[in-house]
């Protein structure tokens, strides 16, 4: 039934997920018990979850003016 392991890891990742106020450690715990259930093994550790704190408005206006300022190329999001 591999759609109800699909389904099952997309309802994880739904309740869990650190943008949506879950646990990062308790998030990537769960994803690694999908991918063993799912036999897919990796050498590489798992990337980690980064929990990005909310900032203000005003440190928000200052960083988009600060990136139209600045010459040069910009710093991809994701990398």
């Amino acid at each position: 039934m591999v759609g109800e392991a699909a389904r099952r890891r997309r309802e994880f990742i739904r309740v869990h997920h650190p943008d949506r106020g879950g646990d990062p450690g308790l998030f990537m715990a769960g994803l690694r018990r999908f991918d063993e259930e799912a036999g897919v093994v990796s050498p590489e550790p798992l990337p980690r979850v980064i929990v990005v704190a909310h900032r203000g408005w005003l440190a928000r206006a200052l960083a988009v003016l600060d990136a139209r300022l600045r010459p040069g190329e910009r710093v991809p999001r994701v990398r």
